[in-house]
């Protein structure tokens, strides 16, 4: 235990904590500000400890900013991973409950992902990249085992590209959701089931 200024005990964080800890700040942060408007000194003052510390866990702002983004992509893989055997339609629905689950309890870390493709750093957005290609091989992978989805990929070259699409699409939809938007959560999967349905049946 540690004794703060006021005289309280303070538990001491284990390392994984305290990473986890500085990335939440991070997040919320990289989220509010451009790339280069946030500061590591911020990061630091917030979380209470030392610059010092922080570039123990994170040796430059670029690994630090990477480190949140790849977070946010590990989460929200878990989220929507595939249910083997499961029809894609009825995965669809719960895919996107969770998705959205996710970008309601984590706005400041899904906003903070999608600012990786402006920060330009070519690091970090490599890392945001890899992120959403890994979304969409999840999304295909899923359409290519279904039994109404399987063939129809077979037939569609343009399908990659039409999943991308689709990735934009509901990235989009979310950001503006979470700007205020009227609809409900249940409106916005229904919007972007929708849209992925009819892409792939048109």
């Amino acid at each position: 235990m540690a004794v703060d200024e006021g005289g309280r005990t303070r538990r001491r964080l284990s390392t994984e904590e305290r990473r986890e800890q500085l990335l939440s700040v991070g997040a919320r942060l990289f989220s509010e500000s451009p790339y280069d408007d946030v500061w590591i000194e911020r990061v630091a003052g917030i979380a209470g400890v030392s610059r010092g510390l922080l570039y123990h866990y994170f040796p430059t702002k670029r690994d630090f900013f990477a480190a949140v983004v790849q977070r946010e992509s590990d989460r929200m893989l878990r989220m929507t991973a595939a249910v083997p055997g499961a029809p894609v339609r009825e995965q669809l629905a719960s895919g996107l409950d969770a998705y959205l689950g996710y970008v309601a309890a984590h706005a400041h870390g899904y906003r903070a992902f999608h600012r990786a493709e402006a920060s330009g750093d070519p690091t970090v957005r490599r890392v945001y990249h890899r992120a959403l290609a890994a979304q969409e091989r999840q999304i295909l992978a899923a359409l290519a085992g279904d039994p109404e989805f399987g063939p129809v990929l077979g037939r569609r070259p343009d399908a990659r590209l039409a999943v991308r699409g689709w990735l934009a699409f509901t990235t989009a939809v979310c950001l503006e959701w979470l700007r205020g938007s009227e609809l409900s959560r249940e409106q916005v999967r229904d919007l972007c089931a929708r849209a992925l349905l009819g892409v792939l049946t048109s």
